[in-house]
């Protein structure tokens, strides 16, 4: 394995743990502060239930891209570096969505820094020839 394939792979791995770790806090967060806090709000039930299932899903979602990225850059597919780049991207697209509508807190700092180390890391990987396959 080479030096970028090797830097690569550890910015992903790295990238993915912090996503993952997001998620966690995401939904534990959910449920000690937010879920508590929503209910004792006026908002309307129904809504209450979709804000509640939005934010799981966010959470799942965060679950979803960083084990795909992990399983790319632990593969030697030639969709690697684009498997790993689109999840990167699209955690960077969230994260700057996220900042604009709610302002920069610790979560979007979290997925912003993940995603920005999985597109790196996506970035740094070589191209699969069919010799590196074998």
């Amino acid at each position: 394995m080479t030096a970028r394939n090797q830097a690569g792979r550890m910015l992903v791995t790295t990238g993915g743990v912090i996503l993952l770790a997001s998620a966690v806090l995401h939904f534990f967060g959910g449920y000690h502060a937010g879920f508590p806090a929503l209910a004792s709000s006026n908002l309307d039930p129904g809504l209450q239930a979709a804000f509640r299932v939005v934010f799981l899903g966010v959470g799942w979602h965060w679950i979803l891209l960083s084990t795909m990225a992990l399983v790319a850059a632990f593969s030697g597919t030639a969709l690697r570096k684009f498997v790993i780049l689109v999840c990167g991207v699209g955690v960077l697209v969230e994260a700057a969505a996220g900042a604009a509508a709610m302002g920069l807190f610790l979560g979007n700092e979290m997925i912003g820094l993940a995603a920005i180390l999985m597109t790196i890391g996506g970035l740094l990987f070589e191209r699969v020839t069919p010799r590196d396959a074998r």
